[in-house]
């Protein structure tokens, strides 16, 4: 019986153990998980911060466009009514020079009749010094209009890019011109640093390509821009295989793109 006894002791010893092992293997289990998800939390609030920063800039901005916008176009209206005002005068002119010319016609033709010739050769001197001052200030109203047409052409291409720059900025788009390249990489918190910013057209909430070799390794989503440098977030699962993104890699405007759309 005492043995029987030891052998069921012995058992219900083996089981506590294997009980204990396997909830201490669970207990490790739940604090590596723990510890991955705390890491997960304290990227997604370095993320988060960075986005509330972008959505804060974002209405100053767009406020500067808006009124460089309206300025030029109002600078553009004047410019179009002043052009019309000299367009007016210079008609008005015209029309005088040709009336003088039709009276020197008449002139000339009753001198050929009858008349005192030396106050008709007075007249026609008055009439020509008339002829000539006008034709001088048609000559000085072309040049005139020649530079107002100039400067609302100026004028319009400095509106026209205005108005790209913000259809660009409204749509977080970077400017089709960017060109810069990769300053710094910090893989652990998986973003990177830009040698350009607000001075090479990066906008921010743009997504951008990394180019090595003419052809796309990888995506950015642009967190933060100042004015030489900018900020942003590789793009889950946008790095093609076998790539390791590398300073000085060409930067480039792009579109949201993921790696199976490459593919």
């Amino acid at each position: 019986m005492a043995n029987v006894f030891g052998i069921l002791t012995a058992i219900a010893l083996a089981l506590s153990a294997f009980v204990a092992y396997k909830n201490k293997a669970a207990y490790q289990t739940d604090l590596a998980e723990t510890q991955t998800q705390k890491e997960v939390l304290a990227k997604s609030e370095v993320r988060l911060a960075k986005d509330e920063d972008i959505l804060a800039a974002l209405p100053p901005e767009i406020k500067g466009v808006e009124d460089e916008s309206d300025s030029l176009t109002s600078q553009e209206t004047d410019q179009k009514k002043a052009n019309a005002d000299l367009t007016t005068q210079i008609k008005t002119k015209s029309d005088q020079i040709a009336s003088d010319k039709e009276k020197l016609d008449t002139i000339r033709e009753k001198t050929n009749k009858v008349g005192n010739v030396g106050e008709l050769a007075a007249k026609m001197r008055e009439t020509n010094t008339a002829i000539m001052e006008l034709t001088q200030s048609i000559a000085d109203n072309e040049a005139t209009l020649a530079n107002l047409t100039a400067q609302s052409t100026s004028t319009q291409a400095q509106i026209s890019t205005a108005k790209s720059k913000f259809e660009d900025f409204a749509a977080s788009r970077s400017l089709p011109t960017l060109n810069t390249r990769i300053r710094s990489i910090y893989p652990s918190w998986g973003f990177v640093t830009l040698a350009g910013g607000n001075n090479v057209g990066v906008v921010a909430g743009s997504t951008l390509n990394v180019v090595r070799n003419d052809a796309v390794v990888a995506q950015l989503l642009v967190s933060g821009v100042e004015a030489t440098t900018a900020s942003a977030s590789i793009v889950p699962d946008s790095i093609d295989d076998g790539a390791t993104l590398m300073v000085g890699d060409r930067v480039v405007p792009g579109i949201k793109e993921t790696k199976s759309a490459k593919k």
